[in-house]
């Protein structure tokens, strides 16, 4: 049995993921490594992206144990190899669950699994039941649970908060919220969001962006009160990817510091 590592320990963070979607276990041992070595805190590896040959325990032990961090594992509906599995919520969480058996440190439990909705959230009883379920069953493995949300449109702070503390209700560790930015008084919200949102959350948070200013926020944000953001291994081939590099990422923290005290924006 794999040594079980832990994000939750770092709280109130801020911590750096990889974020990694790889087809092969070699692919994956590879870009982790490369992580680690870039700083990073821990690694988000997606499973929609691994080929079905290597959807199996001895084959994500091998992953999980690569390299000493904690590893965040999601599945979406973005299966590339089994696209019937985009509308098999329960043959995606059966991965998720051996996952966790693999050492997995936090499962990624979707905001509307069970009911796909718009902004990613299910208000319908008995799927939030059937999330309450599932989220019980990681944590009965040992495992850490975030429930996300991920939308392409812009959200005040009323709105995010909203959003947060109705995915929070359901038990998990963490709760996480992905919007949109594409102008700079969007921007500018979504900054002073970040920094309300570590005064009002009670539990950990991350709130990250895509659009055309998410950079910005992408990279300001774990000082802002976010617990983890998400960086790229290496060097970006595009601009267009929102995601900074891992190193960028760790640059930024060390120079304006971590958030500690009161912030107003």
């Amino acid at each position: 049995m794999l040594e079980r590592r832990s994000f939750m320990k770092y709280a109130p963070g801020p911590i750096v993921s990889a974020l990694l979607d790889r087809a092969t276990v070699d692919e994956y041992i590879s870009a982790c490594t490369q992580a680690s070595m870039d700083g990073a805190d821990g690694m988000a590896i997606g499973l929609g992206a691994l080929k079905p040959e290597f959807r199996n325990r001895e084959d994500l032990e091998r992953i999980i144990s690569c390299v000493p961090r904690p590893f965040y594992v999601y599945f979406y509906r973005n299966d590339k190899w089994v696209p019937e599995n985009n509308q098999d919520e329960d043959a995606r969480q059966k991965l998720l669950l051996t996952a966790a058996d693999a050492g997995a440190a936090m499962i990624d439990v979707m905001g509307d699994l069970y009911d796909p909705s718009p902004m990613e959230i299910t208000r319908k009883p008995s799927a939030v039941r059937k999330q309450k379920k599932l989220i019980d069953k990681i944590h009965a493995k040992g495992a850490e649970v975030v429930i996300s949300s991920h939308m392409k449109l812009f959200r005040s702070f009323e709105e995010t908060l909203d959003h947060l503390q109705t995915l929070a209700a359901r038990g998990a560790d963490l709760v996480k919220i992905v919007t949109n930015i594409d102008t700079p008084e969007e921007l500018a919200e979504t900054l002073r969001t970040t920094v309300l949102l570590r005064k009002t959350m009670k539990i950990p948070f991350i709130h990250i962006c895509g659009g055309k200013y998410a950079k910005f926020h992408r990279l300001m944000c774990p000082s802002l009160g976010t617990f983890m953001s998400f960086g790229m291994v290496g060097c970006p081939n595009t601009w267009s990817v929102p995601q900074p590099r891992i190193t960028d990422l760790k640059k930024v923290i060390e120079t304006i510091g971590r958030g500690a005290g009161p912030l107003e924006i």
